[in-house]
């Protein structure tokens, strides 16, 4: 089986479309060469989403387990179902974070989790320091917070130029957004 000679940690932030397609587009990349991903979304839980319907096809190679529901989190008033998933999403991602079964870890929207007070900073900084050390760890979502911005290794920022949203009033669309 493949493994990384090194396993880095890759952020993927900012206001601007494209971090979660950055992420899957990478565990599909990888997917090509025979590396295992396995993407944990947080804050997400609808099942119609593209990725979740897809990733079938690509199994074994792309593993993707949602710890959200399927409505926005109040950001001022999580729920304690929120709060429950959260933990149980960021306990899962600590153990799958140590173990040899994937060459890549996606932690989608994670930095909106701790943003949002879902997760602890120091949990998610945790796993980033005790990861296997083969592992590729990814972390989506805006609002990355400066610790954990400091503790990657490569750090991109999506910055939001123009959007149809905004400009035109177009809403989500089925396999572009979802």
């Amino acid at each position: 089986m493949k493994k990384f000679k090194e396993g880095f940690i890759q952020v993927y932030t900012g206001s601007g479309k494209g971090k979660t397609t950055a992420a899957l587009g990478l565990a599909l990349r990888a997917a090509g060469h025979g590396f295992k991903s396995m993407i944990i979304q947080f804050m997400k839980g609808d099942k119609n989403y593209g990725e979740i319907i897809a990733h079938h096809h690509l199994s074994p190679y792309i593993t993707i387990r949602q710890f959200g529901l399927c409505t926005f989190v109040d950001k001022n008033n999580p729920s304690a179902e929120d709060l429950k998933l959260a933990s149980e999403g960021i306990g899962f991602a600590r153990k799958i974070s140590k173990g040899n079964e994937f060459d890549i870890l996606v932690l989608d929207e994670i930095n909106c989790a701790v943003d949002f007070g879902l997760v602890k900073e120091e949990e998610l900084l945790d796993i980033m320091e005790n990861k296997n050390p083969h592992m590729e760890l990814i972390l989506t979502g805006r609002y990355a917070s400066r610790k954990i911005i400091e503790k990657a290794d490569l750090v991109t920022e999506m910055k939001e130029i123009k959007h149809y949203y905004r400009n035109k009033k177009i809403t989500s669309r089925e396999g572009i957004e979802w």
